[in-house]
């Protein structure tokens, strides 16, 4: 299970957007199909995907689905399973992927959960799941405050 901005996809270029007042969220959306891939994530899922099914589980607000899938395309990502969250759902990264992946290892076991949010990092851990943290891109307080208090990656 792997999680998308920050993990495959680098989002910095676009996190201006979520730096100023107010935050403009349509800009910050709107950038997402010009996210340069990020080699480790791209390579760790294609090391998962030998022998597991794949499963993403992003932030990025269901109306980003078309956005998203041709992107894994043009970086030569498989789609899997691609879980995103409702366009209107302001919960907490955290509480949001704990929900999501709660109902998944009800019927599947999970082989990791891969995702650049240190809060939902450790939530997963305290839930016993197995959890890789993506370090392979600074975790950003604007990208932090987008996820976790404002609920909308």
């Amino acid at each position: 299970m792997f999680d998308v901005d920050g993990v495959v996809a680098d989002v910095r270029h676009r996190l201006r957007h979520l730096e100023k007042r107010p935050k403009d969220w349509t800009a910050f959306f709107a950038a997402a199909h010009r996210d340069p891939a990020l080699r480790p994530g791209v390579d760790l899922v294609h090391e998962y995907t030998t022998g597991h099914e794949l499963v993403w589980l992003t932030g990025r607000p269901e109306r980003l689905r078309t956005v998203t899938e041709r992107w894994f395309s043009e970086h030569g990502l498989p789609v899997g399973r691609l879980l995103m969250r409702p366009d209107h759902d302001r919960r907490p990264a955290k509480d949001y992927k704990a929900h999501r992946v709660r109902r998944l290892a009800a019927d599947a076991t999970i082989a990791v959960i891969v995702d650049d949010d240190p809060e939902v990092v450790r939530r997963l851990q305290r839930d016993g799941f197995p959890v890789r943290l993506a370090d392979w891109v600074p975790h950003r307080k604007s990208l932090a405050r987008a996820q976790e208090r404002d609920g909308r990656t």
